[in-house]
């Protein structure tokens, strides 16, 4: 159960949202994000001053002031708050339900506000997917070669004892992918339908790497 929530009817309704392209979130994801624009400092302090959820969505197309939205975002809530010297926020965000836009709200607020509608993810209350027939050899051996590829690194002993749900999740949040993958990894409905999405993107992506590059613990 997140946060006390248990029906997406528990959940608020208008909620306001923070664009961000490339960068998604998911249930139980922790997020940190370093807030500095005057709109969404004023974002936080509402929010903080409320029930502390902020949903993350990607925008589409060129950076402006209403850039047009993903339909498929994540409502966060605030669970580490930190004010700098310099006057920026440092919270992190930790993924509470999948949502989908119903409509987007005219206020006189300087951020923007969503109709949320999280019926289609509900299931993201449920707890941890245990997604027992995951096939972490499969997983892991297409995940080394995207990683030698960029010259990127984890810790492979972390990454051979995480529940599925962390290991997936995480690495769909942090690998540096393109702005479509990152959404076609968010609306993956279920877990095991996002580990297909990222395998097939590790296995484009990493196409190419040499053999010897693979450690033999991951052989």
């Amino acid at each position: 159960m997140a946060q006390g929530y248990v029906r997406s009817s528990d959940l608020p309704q208008v909620i306001p949202v923070f664009p961000l392209p490339g960068v998604i979130l998911l249930s139980r994801g922790q997020l940190p994000l370093n807030i500095f624009e005057p709109r969404y400092l004023n974002m936080v302090d509402d929010a903080m001053a409320g029930d502390r959820i902020v949903g993350m969505i990607q925008s589409i197309g060129p950076a402006g002031e209403r850039p047009p939205l993903m339909r498929v975002g994540c409502a966060g809530r605030i669970t580490s708050f930190a004010e700098t010297s310099d006057g920026r926020y440092l919270i992190t965000l930790t993924g509470i339900s999948r949502f989908r836009i119903a409509t987007e709200i005219q206020s006189k607020a300087p951020y923007r506000q969503v109709r949320a509608d999280f019926a289609e993810y509900e299931h993201d209350l449920d707890g941890p997917d245990p997604y027992e027939n995951f096939d972490r050899e499969r997983f892991l051996g297409a995940l080394q070669p995207y990683l030698g590829v960029r010259g990127l690194d984890i810790d492979w002993d972390a990454a051979k004892a995480a529940p599925p749900e962390a290991l997936i999740n995480s690495l769909s949040m942090g690998l540096p992918f393109e702005p479509a993958e990152k959404q076609a990894l968010i609306e993956a409905r279920y877990l095991h339908e996002r580990n297909e999405v990222l395998t097939a993107l590790l296995r484009i992506d990493g196409a190419g790497a040499p053999d010897e590059d693979i450690p033999p613990s991951v052989q």
